[in-house]
């Protein structure tokens, strides 16, 4: 079976009840619920945190468990060196997620500091970006 966790920084636990004209309003919980049904072929493990130093311990802990890891570092994708230092560490390949479109936001969103480490990077999607990697995951696997 297929190892993929989903990894959310800063401020993601308020899905759905936070700025919804810009991350929407439905929770993450709710949400992972459609995509486990949805992708049945995978194990998914889900973790939230809003502190940078434990969403490190994550991307170290599941990097070296899961095949792949869906990381939305949210506001920490643009100040954090310690995050992208996490993930070039580990041996899992990571996704990168973000709810918004990072380009039509404030100019120091527009830096991403983990993506060159990450096997491609979605952003603007809503929810469904995080729906867009696991179907890249699973093909790509299906391919193999």
């Amino acid at each position: 079976m297929l190892h993929v966790s989903i990894l959310n920084g800063p401020n993601l636990n308020l899905l759905g009840t936070r700025q919804p004209d810009i991350y929407g309003g439905r929770s993450f919980e709710d949400f992972l619920s459609e995509l486990e049904r949805e992708f049945p072929q995978v194990k998914i493990k889900y973790a939230q945190t809003n502190v940078e130093g434990d969403l490190v311990s994550l991307i170290q802990s599941h990097g070296f468990k899961s095949d792949y890891i869906i990381l939305n570092a949210a506001g920490y994708t643009h100040t954090s060196v310690a995050i992208p230092d996490a993930v070039a560490a580990i041996p899992a390949q990571v996704v990168g997620v973000h709810v918004s479109n990072i380009y039509q936001r404030e100019e120091v969103r527009h830096i991403d500091l983990f993506a060159k480490y990450c096997v491609g990077c979605l952003f603007g999607f809503g929810l469904e970006g995080y729906k867009m990697a696991l179907t890249y995951i699973t093909n790509i696997e299906d391919d193999k």
